[in-house]
């Protein structure tokens, strides 16, 4: 069974730039799609971008597009979410998540996804 670790979250200002990583253990994620979600207070958990196995397919939420970028390192077994000009609507807890369908496009729909991380703070102050 996998784990997923993230890290990379913090507290930052409105324009700034953060850069989170998910780490898996366990196995590999090769042939896995990979994803990141959010969950702002009182809110649902909501998609933000995902990359199906080979990253041939990669899809963003429309809030996101243009600032956030997906990426996955297969030697390090990580999945990364570079994220710049941060707003502070941006403000969630952020999760990564494996899907273990072995696809040629990614997935938007949580229920996809069959393991997820504890999540990483991002706050981002105006």
């Amino acid at each position: 069974q996998v784990q997923l670790v993230e890290s990379g979250g913090g507290l930052v200002q409105a324009g700034s730039s953060l850069r989170l990583s998910c780490a898996a253990s366990g196995r590999t994620l090769d042939t896995s799609g990979l994803g990141w979600f959010r969950q702002a207070p009182g809110k649902e958990r909501e998609f933000v971008a995902c990359t199906n196995w080979n990253g041939a397919s990669i899809s963003y939420a429309d809030s996101v597009k243009g600032r956030f970028t997906i990426s996955r390192d297969h030697a390090k077994n990580t999945v990364n979410l570079q994220m710049n000009s941060l707003k502070p609507e941006d403000t969630a807890v952020y999760y990564c998540a494996e899907s273990r369908l072995y696809a040629s496009m990614c997935y938007r729909a949580i229920g996809e996804y069959d393991y997820w991380g504890q999540g990483t703070q991002v706050t981002v102050s105006s």
